[in-house]
């Protein structure tokens, strides 16, 4: 109860009315059904009401509650991906997406929100069937026009808004009652608090909710424009429109609700002035933007660049337009589905879709460009205005996909390559390789990507993909053919990059002679054009060969040299994969300083880039190191925290390196049964990845020379390889804890001789209150409790100690359950007791 609630729900811009009787019977039926579909026509708030459903969910679903906006996906690789990146997970390299998503999910109790579905509906039902199908304890909401149909599922029907209805042998209702006209008033009196009805007006206001067909988005629409016309003037307005012969299907037919929305969207749009009219459409080519974005695209003689903030603002007040959220001080804004969909269409019967498209397109490519000079800049310059691109690029990346998908859908090669290029280093810092590796190959595959002038780069960025994702063979022929192209074309600048990529996979695949050949001509380049982060890369790829070559001292020199390269110019990002790999070699050599030093510095530099799984493994390395050192309890420490950000993030690779190194120290504590155990569990997670595996009881093989004892560990070790990641992770986070106590008080304490404790010894054990929290709690739990005594909530402990919010809540949570607290506040008291008696 003292985690704050997890999800990733956008913060409404308006609040949330009526609906009361829908959100109790969907969340009744949550409770027993674990696939949802809100279905209905555009403009019924389908996902608004999903939101607020996920919203009240929260407190029965542990691991979270996370949408996953899936507007211009169109494969099911997309789907996955935006579900990875809606609860967490990061692509595993070598792995398919699919695969590392559902292993991931398979044992968390959670709720997935899925909106829109309606064009993509086949894709939506295999990802939905393999989740529910393989994992038990995940539910599923979906928004669509249309029914999607789970196995096991249920389908929701959104009704429209209810509106005043007259009961048989009853006085008149009161229409204020109505949640349609309560709707309209609440968005009236959003543009106008001093909006007031009269009782007459408000019988118009329920005619126009009527007129409206109950579709709350038209009824806001409506009711934003009141203030200015009046809700009788409005009414008669919108009767009048209806009822000409221009929207009527036929001669005496009236409008269907469920189609009665473009026709109030145009009402609603032929009051607007016409630079009001040219903005909307003019819109419709983003997925979210700000002002500055605005004025870039849409402004031209006919839509001067010094009107857009106030037409933004007429159009925010009349509902056609929504805020998100605000990104580095700036307000970002979107246009609801219907109303994108309506603005679209009048765009295209302007004859400028194909214009504004190209304008967009170009505007994205400055984008992305400038992002990719920053990264690889060798010009000293803070951090923070390197990594604002990449930044912007996270806050663009859904109109981002929709230009791509234009691009290739126009068989645009040129800019959809030159957008890959330079969106490479995006994918690869977020890991989202897959997705990536899908566009590129379906530009290059377009029919005018063989003449394209970007060609040879997007090779070249294609291959960095490939090595990313392990795929080594295709790596180096790609890396070869786009090496070649380069230099016929002489561009320098990605000959260098492509020779540091091939060293990098030769490195990998152990043809060390070929790598010396590229690495030695890639630094002679660089140097010789002052290239600055490409001889630190080169660097860096020199101290792994020399390393891979056992070489441990010349690595370390190189490393160092690389690091002050990257220090020289502020580069954190490159300082974080060079530390990393330093520390890797030093570990390797038995230079436990250094590698501490490394893993510690590497630490927070991924926490300070969000690289959650680099994150993982370098809590993980410090982790291993302390346990050489012989600093069990703060091994324990690290070892644990790492183990559930990797299975949480599901990197299960990591995961299961981590589990055997908290075997390691188990057998070294004399928990053998434990220890084999989680050796032989993480022996099972290598054998499924396809990753090399070692003979029972591996790592434990040489530690017993009695036959009937070494088969006991082998026993134990098998009984291991039938547990789940998901349990062996739990029985390596409950050894962790016990192994931190202080050996008095740990449960196993006395079956270190095989003996167990007297009920004399057990009875006597003082309740956890009266221990001090030094004894109690590990070095890092103990830095929590003293944040939490002096009030900071979790946020404010993450930013203080460079860890994330989520992780400190899970240190309060344990901090909770070791002392059998159940609030904060007894964290506080405990903590000012023991200070004050100290």
């Amino acid at each position: 109860m003292t985690a704050p609630a997890r999800h990733n729900l956008p913060r409404p811009g308006t609040g949330f009315v009526g609906r009361e009787r829908d959100l109790s019977d969907l969340l009744r039926l949550l409770g027993s059904s674990r696939s949802v579909t809100l279905c209905g026509p555009d403009g019924l708030g389908k996902t608004r009401l999903a939101l607020r459903v996920a919203e009240q969910s929260t407190v029965s679903f542990p691991d979270g509650v996370w949408i996953a906006d899936l507007t211009d996906a169109s494969t099911t690789l997309e789907v996955y991906a935006r579900v990875a990146n809606a609860v967490g997970v990061v692509e595993e390299p070598g792995q398919p997406l699919s695969v590392t998503v559902t292993e991931a999910l398979r044992s968390r109790r959670l709720l997935l929100v899925l909106d829109p579905c309606d064009h993509l509906t086949d894709a939506v039902t295999e990802v939905g069937e393999t989740l529910l199908t393989s994992c038990p304890a995940v539910t599923v909401l979906l928004t669509s026009r249309d029914p999607i149909r789970l196995c096991g599922g249920t389908v929701w029907r959104v009704p429209p808004m209810a509106l005043p209805v007259a009961a048989r042998n009853a006085p008149p209702p009161d229409p204020a009652n109505a949640e349609a006209v309560r709707l309209f008033l609440d968005r009236a009196r959003a543009r106008d608090p001093r909006f007031t009805v009269s009782g007459r007006e408000l019988e118009s206001v329920a005619v126009l909710c009527d007129l409206a067909g109950g579709v709350p988005l038209g009824i806001e629409v409506l009711g934003a424009s009141a203030p200015g016309t009046g809700a009788e003037a409005l009414a008669e307005a919108l009767r009048s429109h209806l009822s000409s012969p221009d929207v009527r299907p036929g001669p005496g037919q009236a409008v269907a609700r469920n189609e009665v929305l473009p026709l109030v969207l145009d009402f609603v749009y032929g009051n607007l002035t016409e630079q009001q009219r040219l903005l909307l459409c003019r819109l419709s080519v983003f997925r979210g933007w700000d002002l500055e974005l605005a004025e870039q695209v849409c402004a031209d003689e006919d839509l001067p660049e010094t009107d857009i903030l106030d037409l933004l603002t007429s159009l925010l007040n009349r509902s056609l337009i929504t805020v998100t959220g605000e990104f580095e001080g700036r307000v970002r804004y979107r246009l609801p589905g219907a109303v994108r969909d309506f603005a679209r269409e009048r765009l295209a019967e302007r004859g400028e879709a194909e214009r504004f498209q190209e304008r967009l397109l170009a505007r994205m490519l400055r984008l992305v460009e400038d992002l990719g000079r920053r990264l690889e800049s060798s010009q000293s310059m803070p951090w923070t205005e390197r990594d604002s691109g990449r930044q912007r690029v996270i806050a663009e990346f859904s109109t981002l996909r929709a230009v791509l998908r234009w691009a290739y859908e126009h068989g645009a090669a040129e800019p959809g390559l030159r957008l890959c290029v330079s969106l490479v280093a995006h994918w690869v810092s977020h890991q989202s390789y897959a997705e990536g590796a899908h566009w590129m190959d379906l530009l290059l595959g377009l029919e005018g990507a063989a003449k394209a002038p970007s060609r040879a780069r997007a090779l070249v960025g294609r291959a960095q993909l490939a090595r990313v994702r392990r795929d080594h063979e295709r790596a180096l022929a790609l890396g070869e053919e786009g090496l070649r192209l380069c230099r016929e074309a002489g561009d320098d600048a990605f000959v260098r990059t492509c020779l540091n990529l091939l060293a990098l996979v030769e490195v990998r695949t152990r043809h060390l002679d070929r790598a010396a050949v590229r690495v030695e001509e890639a630094l002679r380049l660089c140097r010789e054009a002052g290239d600055l982060w490409g001889e630190a890369i080169a660097l860096g790829t020199r101290a792994a060969l020399v390393a891979r070559q056992g070489d441990y001292p010349s690595a370390d020199h190189h490393y160092n040299a690389a690091l002050t390269l990257l220090r020289g110019i502020d580069h954190r990002w490159g300082v974080g994969v060079i530390l990393i790999g330093q520390a890797g070699a030093a570990e390797a050599s038995g230079d436990l300083m250094t590698a501490d030093r490394c893993y510690r510095e590497a630490l927070d530099t991924q926490r300070l880039i969000g690289a959650a799984a680099e994150e993982a493994r370098c809590l993980s390395g410090i982790g291993r190191v302390a346990h050489a050192q012989g600093h069990t309890e703060q091994a324990l420490d690290y070892l644990s925290e790492g183990l559930v950000l990797s299975h949480t993030t599901g990197q299960r690779a990591e995961a299961a390196r981590t589990l055997t190194a908290v075997a390691r120290v188990a057998f070294d504590l004399g928990r053998r049964e434990s220890a084999c155990r989680l050796a032989g569990a993480a022996a099972r997670v290598r054998d499924r990845l396809g990753l090399p595996t070692h003979p029972a009881p591996w790592p434990f093989t040489d530690r017993e020379r009695v036959r009937r004892r070494r088969r006991q560990l082998v026993g134990w070790w098998k009984q291991g390889r039938a547990l789940e990641l998901t349990e062996a992770v739990r029985e390596a986070e409950r050894l962790s804890e016990e192994g931190r106590r202080p050996p008095s008080r740990r449960s196993s304490g006395g079956r270190r001789n095989g003996t167990r404790p007297g009920r004399a010894e057990a009875s006597a054990a003082p309740p956890p209150e009266s221990t001090s929290p030094q004894q109690r709690l590990t070095r890092r739990e103990l830095e929590i409790a003293r944040l939490v005594s002096t009030g900071k909530s979790n946020p404010e402990i993450a930013r203080a100690l460079f860890i994330t919010p989520s992780t400190a809540a899970r240190h309060v949570a344990n901090i909770n359950r070791k002392m059998g607290f159940h609030s904060r506040t007894q964290i506080t008291a405990w903590i000012e007791r023991h200070s004050a008696s100290g």
